[in-house]
């Protein structure tokens, strides 16, 4: 049995594993209330101009880019949400406050949900 290697005093106290491999997955909340979707992404650091939002068959697009001369940095978001109930796109808002990007997605009621049923076999 091989003993474990001891870590080096620079990484002692850190769970780097978890951490290099993050995938920011707690940056939003999704959730549906009242016959809509509301999506709450945390952004902070842009600027409204600099985010921007696009719906296309079904799936919301949020994208936010900014550059820093005066540190020289540049940062980037993307992320992709699709939806599983016929959202009226024509209604859809959003607004951005203290660095939140809220969207508001109402859902058509008694939509036809399209897809196939796929049978379980036993």
């Amino acid at each position: 049995m091989a003993l474990p290697t001891p870590t080096s005093s620079w990484t002692q106290g850190f769970d780097f594993p978890n951490r290099l491999f993050e995938t920011s997955g707690n940056d939003y909340e999704l959730y549906e209330e009242d016959d809509e979707f509301v999506l709450s992404i945390e952004l902070p650091g842009f600027d409204p101009e600099e985010i921007t939002a696009s719906w296309d068959d079904g799936v919301l697009n949020v994208a936010a880019e900014r550059e820093d001369d005066q540190r020289g940095t540049y940062r980037t978001y993307h992320r992709r949400f699709r939806f599983p109930k016929t959202v009226d796109e024509e209604a859809i808002e959003a607004s951005y406050q203290n660095g939140i990007l809220s969207v508001r997605l109402p859902v058509v009621v008694d939509a036809a949900m399209t897809g196939t049923e796929i049978e379980i076999e036993s």
